[in-house]
């Protein structure tokens, strides 16, 4: 985690807030993010890794579409300058007005069919949004040296980049943009309205939608746990039933390879102890 001096000085410099108040958000697997308050007014600060300026800018790009179809989500801020975002040590930093609401709880189903639902009407409302900063959905790397740091990792990654690969070229998936990491702590809902949106859209890529669903199943709790949440979102979003559950095993192995990955990468045995028990539920078909 950036240090608070880091944090404090990139707000006052480059948009000259003084927070009165800051608290982290719940973190993942892209970014970090803190809600501070400044001014009598909540923002939303995400910091991202270094190199990711253009994928910061296309996320910020893609709330500003989402604020047109009608969808709440956090106005991007720019900088004294005019930039979108300002250059850190860590990485590239953001600022958006925070959308009005409280964060979704994932284990609740209510607020799972929020989720779900707002998922669901991003995916469908960015059908059609462009941006240079978008890449193509980018796979894993089996080769990475930082595989090696456990003798199953490497054959985990490989056999979950395999069944995904077979995915994409044996059945019709839907395509369109990514949040990449949609936690339940990035959407929103009002009380005072009972409108829902989200804090600020990831947009980390073009990909299969049903990526962006396994994430938030895992954030959920699993299969078992998250009926709700695929109600929600099989009501809002341009994917089908029978393509969910076709592809929703293959893309849940994916994306415990990804948090694998991840946690090898940050060197967190913790959370690499918990990505090899999710997959050993599970293996391969083959």
């Amino acid at each position: 985690m950036p240090d608070d001096d880091l944090l404090r000085s990139t707000l006052r410099d480059q948009w000259h807030l003084l927070p009165a108040e800051i608290s982290a958000l719940p973190g993942g697997l892209l970014s970090y993010g803190w809600d501070v308050t400044a001014g009598g007014e909540r923002f939303v600060a995400r910091l991202a890794a270094p190199a990711a300026r253009q994928p910061v800018e296309a996320g910020l790009a893609a709330a500003e579409h989402l604020r047109t179809t009608g969808i709440e989500a956090g106005q991007p801020v720019r900088t004294l300058g005019g930039a979108l975002t300002a250059e850190t040590r860590c990485g590239p930093m953001a600022v958006l007005r925070r959308a009005p609401g409280r964060t979704l709880d994932g284990r609740d189903p209510i607020d799972q069919q929020f989720w779900g639902d707002r998922l669901g009407a991003v995916h469908r409302a960015l059908q059609r949004f462009h941006h240079p900063g978008l890449a193509r959905w980018n796979q894993l790397d089996p080769d990475a040296p930082h595989l090696a740091v456990e003798p199953w990792l490497r054959a985990a990654v490989t056999g979950a980049i395999t069944a995904m690969t077979r995915l994409t070229v044996t059945d019709r998936l839907t395509y369109g943009v990514l949040h990449g990491d949609p936690a339940p702590e990035i959407f929103l809902v009002d009380p005072a309205t009972g409108r829902a949106g989200l804090l600020d859209c990831g947009a980390s890529g073009t990909g299969p939608l049903l990526y962006d669903v396994a994430a938030a199943v895992v954030y959920a709790g699993g299969e078992e746990t998250s009926a709700e949440l695929l109600d929600g979102y099989l009501a809002a979003a341009p994917v089908t039933e029978d393509e969910l559950h076709a592809a929703l095993p293959v893309m849940l192995r994916f994306r415990w390879a990804v948090q694998a990955d991840w946690a090898a990468r940050r060197g967190d045995p913790d959370a690499l102890r918990h990505a090899r028990e999710a997959l050993s539920e599970h293996p391969s078909e083959e």
